[in-house]
């Protein structure tokens, strides 16, 4: 099968490793422009690229055409180009600037310095059809011509210098052609990285250096637009960061992440946009700026995967509405081109278990399905690359290629829970919202590969107690140092993820009409399920008795009525004793309230949910955060960052509550996949006395509303027309609807507590 950039040469050119390519012709047309009837660019790299026709972008996106599994999924990209190229008269100027991006970024910590190659390259074919039917199509090749551009530096890590002296005027380069096997060329199906809002500076201080401190009022991630007329050569210089410490910036969390971008002025008005790079920042220190600096010169421009809003939350607490703010933010700076870790330290990496423990809570906040799905397929193919051995940590997979410094070593990785789950779990959330199941089908055979690779390493009592295993990552508990180092027994952890996960994967073979792989998974769940019962319980007792193996094991299912029961109390007994703080790490913590509400403790949910001494979900937003930390404890009361080598102040992993607050707090759910049919059952709780949620389903719009007042309990719901949904009031009555609004209510003294 043939595609669009078959005749089109993938080009590159020897310039100094930092410089941006900048490759351009000149084409004059077979017709008159105005005869054109339609024109669309094709185009992809080996790196990132911006395209231009005759100056002009030809697309509102940016880092095109982002971070894929390079070695056996490159996409390319179609824009339609129609008015750009129709527009003007005679030839037209066609350029593309190749930028360093991932695939030749130093990417990693520790000195990893990972690369994809040598060499970055750009291919695009550029396609128009006259109003006689004819075609003339324009394509990369050695014909064209090449000149270091006025970005003189650039890297997704360090910030990118760009030098307006040498705007049309850079060296001039030979073009060289790259061999590249274009098998792994495809239609890209994930959404593109767009700009989004920008923000305007909410401050303007010095700082006790007498450095200028910009604060934008809200930790995101994109860069800073400038407007600056200067003379000719002044340098300015713009550090980025999340926090303050001491009132100066704070870039330790940063570790070799230099994010500095720097800007030569031309001595005219110039304006500057560092397109190759990214930082995630809330304050900007800015050092050789020219004169007085007026906050309308500066706006941060917000970047991320373009993604279509469909969830919102809002109640009386207006600490929880911050923190579900928090998530939504830390979700679109981490939803960049891939599912990251953090957008701002030498990281920025597609970590698995972090999207394992939020993409239900995501595919609230946002229609992911596109987005998700096209990271999955690259899970797969990284996968089967390891030889079916194990999914990757990362995806995609760039620490096969790390080469550390010094004494580092990065732990010899296999199946690991939670992390290698994300092929299961990711799956699940994306069949959950969306019912689809051609994709279901297509993420199948990683399922399959996970939970394969899992059995290889299970002990002979049928227990998940070989190999690596990263357990209740960041529990509070830990000292700074040593994230590992949990209360639960990593080999509970891991033992009650692969039960959840074969449990879903016989469902996801049922409905795909796979009888016998469904039989096999049914078998292994319900073996490991026994093995659990067998060997980690005791006299109501689970190993390691902490809140995160209760919470998996009951939220999971893997008890029988009785233990699920008892369980349950002792739950609810942990989170009272630890007086409403959170205990949980990665593993525990988007399930602990679930296990309690699940188990008729809502009340104890509702406490930890509200809690405001640290470790809390409400700590942070105390201390100013605008987005979910990676640690609970990433600032210390003090104001100082937390002195562990590795944290963040935008990981969204901790904020998978946000799934819990939308559908028991807020009482939307699916009923069948896809919404088919809606389950509408909000549960009130102490410290909330009205909640309002909405989602716009693959069946429409569906919209609750609650609120506690003067003895009584009122709910305001709507269904899609067409839509069928059962309503649970808090008092276990159930009502069956169809579409359209419904109201209900009940007296206070009528509310029970539903099992």
């Amino acid at each position: 099968m043939t595609n669009p950039l078959d005749d089109a040469d993938f080009l590159t050119a020897p310039a100094p490793r930092d410089c941006a390519i900048r490759f351009f012709r000149e084409v004059t047309p077979d017709r008159p422009r105005a005869e054109i009837q339609a024109a669309e660019l094709i185009a992809t790299a080996l790196g990132i690229y911006e395209a231009t026709i005759d100056g002009k972008s030809i697309s509102s996106s940016v880092l095109d055409p982002g971070w894929s599994s390079y070695e056996w999924r490159l996409p390319y990209q179609t824009w339609d180009v129609t008015d750009l190229v129709r527009d003007g008269v005679g030839p037209m100027r066609f350029e593309l600037h190749l930028g360093n991006g991932w695939y030749r970024g130093n990417l990693g910590f520790e000195g990893a310095n990972i690369n994809y190659g040598d060499r970055i390259g750009v291919c695009a074919a550029l396609r128009i059809t006259y109003a006689d039917g004819s075609v003339q199509t324009i394509a990369t090749s050695e014909d064209w011509s090449a000149r270091e551009s006025d970005t003189v530096r650039n890297s997704l890590y360090h910030g990118q210098t760009i030098d307006a002296r040498l705007r049309g005027a850079g060296a001039e380069l030979p073009v060289e052609i790259l061999d590249v096997d274009r098998a792994r060329l495809f239609s890209q199906n994930g959404p593109p990285v767009v700009r989004h809002e920008s923000i305007r500076p909410v401050s303007i201080n010095r700082s006790p250096s007498d450095n200028v401190l910009v604060d934008f009022g809200q930790n995101l991630v994109g860069w800073v637009r400038v407007r600056v007329r200067g003379p000719r050569g002044t340098k300015v210089i713009i550090r980025h960061a999340e926090v303050l410490e001491n009132d100066e910036l704070g870039t330790r969390p940063l570790r070799a992440a230099q994010a500095t971008d720097e800007f030569v002025l031309s001595g005219d008005d110039d304006v500057f946009e560092p397109t190759f790079t990214f930082h995630g920042f809330r304050y900007a220190e800015i050092q050789g700026w020219p004169g007085e600096l007026d906050p309308d010169q500066l706006e941060a421009v917000v970047v991320h995967s373009e993604l279509r809003r469909t969830g919102s939350f809002e109640c009386s607490d207006l600490l929880i509405n911050r923190l579900v703010e928090n998530v939504v933010w830390g979700q679109r700076g981490n939803f960049l081109s891939v599912p990251t870790d953090c957008p701002q330290r030498d990281e920025r990496l597609g970590w698995t278990g972090d999207i394992a423990a939020f993409a239900p809570s995501a595919a609230f906040f946002y229609d992911v399905a596109d987005f998700l799905d096209d990271w999955l397929r690259d899970l797969r193919v990284e996968a089967e690359h390891t030889g079916g051995r194990f999914v990757p940590v990362v995806v995609p997979d760039a620490l096969k290629y790390a080469h550390y410094d010094g004494d580092f070593s990065f732990p010899e990785i296999g199946p690991t829970a939670i992390w290698g789950d994300a092929a299961v779990w990711v799956p699940e959330a994306l069949w959950r919202a969306y019912g689809d199941r051609e994709r279901l089908a297509a993420h199948y055979p990683a399922m399959v590969l996970h939970l394969e690779s899992v059995r290889r390493m299970l002990s002979p009592d049928g227990l998940w107690e070989r190999g690596f295993q990263f357990g209740d990552w960041l529990d509070p508990d830990a000292p700074p140092e040593n994230a590992a180092a949990a209360k639960a027994d990593p080999h509970v952890v891991a033992t009650a993820c692969l039960y959840r996960s074969a449990s879903f994967a016989a469902e996801a073979a049922t409905i795909l009409g796979l009888e016998d792989d469904a039989s096999q998974w049914t078998d292994l769940a319900q073996t490991t399920r026994r093995a659990f019962q067998e060997h980690y319980l005791r006299d109501g007792r689970i190993q390691s008795d902490c809140t995160t193996v209760y919470a998996l094991a009951i939220h999971f299912g893997l008890l029988d009525e009785i233990d699920r029961a008892q369980a349950g109390e002792r739950l609810a007994e942990l989170v009272r004793v630890s007086r409403y703080r959170v205990t949980t790490g990665f593993a525990g913590t988007p399930f602990v309230t679930w296990a309690l509400s699940e188990t008729g403790h809502i009340d104890e949910a509702y406490r930890l949910l509200l809690e405001r001494e640290c470790p809390s979900w409400l700590y942070p937003v105390t201390m100013g955060a605008t987005t979910v930390w990676e640690r609970w404890d990433s600032m210390l009361p003090d104001g100082t960052i937390n002195p562990g080598e590795m944290t963040s102040f935008n990981h969204y992993a901790l904020g998978a509550v946000a799934d819990w607050i939308f559908q028991v707090v807020g009482g939307i759910r699916p009923l069948e996949p896809g919404y088919g049919r809606i389950l509408i059952q909000p549960r009130p709780g102490p410290g909330i006395t009205w909640a309002s949620a909405h989602y716009t389903s693959r069946a429409g719009d569906i919209d609750v509303s609650w609120t506690l007042d003067d003895g009584s309990f009122a709910l305001v719901t709507t269904i899609p027309d067409g839509g069928l949904a059962k309503i649970v009031l808090p008092n276990g009555t159930t009502h069956h609807v169809t579409g359209g609004t419904h109201r209900f209510t009940q007296s206070l003294s009528s509310l029970a507590e539903p099992g």
